[in-house]
């Protein structure tokens, strides 16, 4: 029997002991996070519309989504996870069918949101619920392999509801089905905590904005199970790249340049 990243990838995620997945955004910078310890690797959607010089936010198809996927599958021997927006659709057999066509090409999970990017807000609690639970429901139904879903509830981070909503949804989308639950850039730690509360399934955490000044150690203590990167890596190298080119263009000043890592660094760690 083929081995089953998804086995793995489930194991991993610990109450209390959180791994830390690693969103890259091409096959090379999977690989050297993988080489630099990663357990797991996921894909952005920012950081990987960002590659296609598109903004975030719906802009990347499901195919698109799948291929460059499939990319990070074939680069590195970690588990990996899509970042799959909403699910690349509205209705929840779009949803079922992204979980099956995801599997079909080797991530061991996927995340799915509760954002309805053509109207530009969230789904209702009712229909957003009734996704996950056909994403579930799919996920389940995969033949001898194991599969974690997330449901994501982002909008305290898009300023559409408040913390009471966002636990209601998290209790519904665990009923659901969902593996492992998540509300990115909620208001402070102690909110964090009470989605840990809200479950006894795994949360995820986002280590960006003002999480990023948190420890491992404590996002642990406040229960939580993973740790994504989200985009915060590909937007640190946006940032020099941002910096370094003011300064070329600017006053003519090429000095950021001579802090890159050398070539035979990067080279030990591409190496298969």
């Amino acid at each position: 029997m083929p081995h089953d990243p998804g086995a793995d990838f489930r194991a991993l995620h610990q109450k209390g002991n959180p791994f830390v997945l690693a969103n890259a955004w091409d096959a090379g910078s999977a690989k050297m996070l993988a080489a630099l310890g990663a357990p797991a690797i996921a894909t952005s959607s920012a950081a990987h519309a960002f590659t296609l010089g598109r903004p975030d936010g719906g802009t990347v198809t499901r195919d698109e989504a799948l291929a460059h996927a499939q990319d990070l599958v074939a680069a590195v021997g970690v588990p990996v996870s899509g970042d799959f927006e909403n699910g690349f659709g509205d209705d929840p057999e779009t949803c079922a069918d992204t979980v099956r066509l995801a599997a079909e090409a080797g991530l061991a999970g996927i995340s799915i949101e509760d954002t309805d990017f053509a109207r530009g807000g969230p789904y209702t609690f009712e229909f957003a619920t009734e996704r996950i639970r056909a994403a579930a429901a799919a996920a389940r139904a995969l033949k001898k392999k194991d599969f974690v879903l997330v449901a994501r509830a982002d909008g305290v981070m898009t300023g559409e509801y408040g913390m009471e909503e966002a636990l209601k949804r998290v209790r519904a989308f665990d009923e659901a089905g969902a593996d492992c639950l998540y509300v990115p850039m909620p208001p402070g730690m102690q909110s964090l905590k009470n989605v840990v509360r809200a479950t006894e399934k795994p949360v995820n955490a986002l280590a960006a904005g003002p999480f990023a000044k948190f420890t491992r150690a404590e996002f642990a203590a406040a229960g939580i199970a993973r740790i994504s990167l989200g985009s915060a890596l590909a937007r640190v190298t946006h940032k020099l790249i941002h910096d370094a080119a003011q300064m070329i263009y600017g006053t003519g000043d090429f000095s950021l340049l001579g802090v890159g890592l050398p070539g035979a660094e990067v080279d030990k760690l591409l190496q298969d």
